[in-house]
């Protein structure tokens, strides 16, 4: 299988005040497709940050990132907002969904940026909320459903253009571990029946339990990465 994801020798450096802070320090890694990975580690060690880069809504500092053997890392921002709507899904911490949107509408909305029409975003859309297990809440707004199902309507949004990846930021850090536990299941349906390619930040350890290959970081570096059996 090919490489979703490749980033070579990737440093990022923050400047506070006078201070150069540096949050990932020479990280070489790849993802193939089809993969579920965690990238996982304490507060401060840069799993964040290379997930911002891998979904390059932040710049390396310096190292090579390509998506799908494609450099990106040098792309202009109007290239790189091109390829974000085509070839990646985000699910965020926060759900970040539109509230004044319903459901439906917050799926339908990244393929309307993609010019998909009305009728076939509208079948989409519904298709995809009755597979995350929310038949006939597609009318509500995010304000009246919990936050699982919040989630679940991220989620959806997320893959329901099939992007060649999904990034996953803290998915569960919202959610008991029971509605955590279901949409893990999810989300390793959607990678085994869609051949979608997850890679999530967590210290949940049940986010890790799920994943099918750990990666740690710590200070900035990868210490560890294997196989989860």
């Amino acid at each position: 299988m090919s490489d979703v994801v490749a980033c070579k020798n990737i440093t990022k450096v923050y400047q506070q005040g006078t201070l150069d802070v540096k949050a990932l320090d020479d990280v070489t890694i790849s993802v193939k497709s089809r993969e579920f990975v965690s990238l996982y580690g304490p507060s401060g060690s840069g799993k964040t940050t290379l997930l911002n880069l891998i979904g390059t809504l932040d710049r390396p500092t310096s190292g090579e990132i390509s998506l799908d053997c494609e450099r990106v890392d040098s792309k202009s921002n109007s290239e790189l907002a091109v390829l974000r709507l085509k070839k990646i899904g985000f699910v965020f911490q926060a759900y970040n969904l539109i509230p004044v949107l319903t459901a439906q509408e917050n799926v339908e909305f990244v393929m309307q940026l993609q010019g998909v029409s009305r009728a076939e975003r509208a079948e989409l859309a519904n298709n995809i909320l009755n597979e995350v297990g929310l038949k006939g809440l597609g009318n509500r707004r995010p304000s009246e459903l919990s936050g699982g199902q919040q989630q679940r309507v991220a989620v959806a949004r997320a893959i329901v253009s099939k992007p060649s990846l999904v990034l996953a930021d803290e998915p569960t850090a919202n959610l008991d571990s029971t509605t955590a536990a279901e949409l893990l299941e999810l989300m390793l349906r959607m990678n085994e029946q869609h051949g979608t390619t997850f890679i999530f930040s967590t210290h949940d350890p049940i986010v890790m339990k799920y994943a099918k290959r750990l990666v740690q970081l710590k200070d900035g570096k990868v210490v560890h990465d294997r196989e989860n059996s």
